[in-house]
């Protein structure tokens, strides 16, 4: 049995290791986990990507309970106008409502698999799409609201999906070939199989007799969806470029949670009080900071990869001998002076320090 900071033995996943918090709760986990108590992080992020701020709520907080924090703490900032960029974990109608108040607007995602009236209206709608940078193609489309809605299609992410589902399709075929022969029950049973696996079970369909399919109606409607995805916003004045390039500016957060998830190592969180908590996202965060003004100040293409990768392999060295001894940095290499110079910083003294015999 795990135990805490303070050596006391505690049952990791028990309810009373969460009632006794009441910060780690659970709630919907995003990677399947409900099983787990886990925390809730938030991150405000500039457009160059730059980590302006960070919070922490209970694991159980509703979506519109985070909406309603930041919106009370993004105020004090005095900003003069705020649009709200998010996902499409946020489309419900009393999240939009929650983003309007205070003169706010939102570009959000739209389910394109919803299949509710306006996706179908939005969807439906004919018409060339203009060409904007990034590889990206947009569309505004009028179906009869108050809200605009833009269609963007990436051509690139669009080839991308083709190949991803013509590999799922192939895992599904020979999945069900050869199962006309089996029984009823052993082709249910194969059906189960598939329950884990959402991209294969898509594209299976069911006869009347029981027989096992590909879903080619299924696959036509999915190639119409290839590359494409459509953004609803309340702003009346924005083009639908700038919606289409102010959506996409949510990947910089994307980024900066994959970073904190995978590069700091954010999780797993063997904490349970709720001050340790907090301190550990907050010095992730620091440490994203730290990595984004120095690739923003570097520029170009120099990653944090790349940074650390070069900066690491400058070392100090002790050198022991009959006078005393004496420590010096290893010779730098051109890779090494380039990172330097990129960064604005000085190259390391040759010299540290020099100790001698007495």
């Amino acid at each position: 049995m795990p135990r805490d900071e303070d050596g006391q033995r505690v049952a990791e996943d028990s309810d009373e290791a969460v009632k006794e918090t009441g910060f780690r709760a659970r709630g919907k986990s995003k990677d399947s986990r409900d099983d787990l108590p886990q925390v809730v992080a938030g991150m405000a992020v500039t457009r160059d990507g730059i980590p302006v701020r960070v919070w922490s709520w209970p694991g159980s907080t509703t979506g519109t309970d985070l909406i309603r924090q930041v919106r009370d703490d993004i105020r004090e900032w005095t900003l003069s106008r705020v649009i709200w960029v998010a996902d499409r974990g946020f489309t419900s109608r009393k999240n939009r409502r929650a983003l309007m108040r205070g003169g706010g607007g939102y570009i959000i995602g739209e389910k394109l698999r919803s299949g509710s009236a306006e996706v179908r209206a939005a969807l439906s709608r004919q018409g060339r799409y203009a060409a904007v940078r990034d590889n990206m193609q947009v569309k505004e489309v009028n179906i009869g609201t108050d809200d605009r809605f833009v269609l963007c299609c990436n051509p690139a992410q669009a080839e991308r999906d083709a190949i991803m589902r013509a590999k799922l399709i192939e895992q599904l075929e020979e999945v069900i070939t050869g199962t006309d022969e089996l029984t009823r029950t052993e082709r249910a049973r194969i059906e189960g199989t598939l329950s884990g696996k959402p991209g294969l079970k898509r594209f299976l369909r069911v006869t009347p007799g029981g027989l096992r399919r590909v879903d080619k109606q299924k696959i036509r409607t999915e190639t119409n969806l290839d590359g494409k995805y459509l953004l609803r916003c309340s702003d009346p004045h924005l083009s639908a470029e700038d919606i289409a390039l102010g959506y996409k500016q949510l990947l910089e957060v994307q980024r900066g949670w994959r970073d904190m998830k995978q590069v700091l190592d954010l999780r797993p969180v063997y904490h349970r009080r709720e001050d340790r908590i907090r301190a550990r996202v907050l010095l992730c965060w620091l440490a994203l900071l730290l990595i984004r003004v120095a690739e923003t100040t570097a520029g170009g293409s120099w990653t944090w990869n790349r940074i650390r990768a070069e900066l690491q392999r400058i070392h100090a060295v002790t050198y022991t001998g009959p006078a005393g001894t004496f420590r010096q940095t290893t010779e730098q290499g051109k890779p090494q002076r380039d990172t330097l110079t990129a960064l604005g910083l000085d190259p390391p003294k040759k010299i540290i320090e020099i100790t001698p015999k007495p």
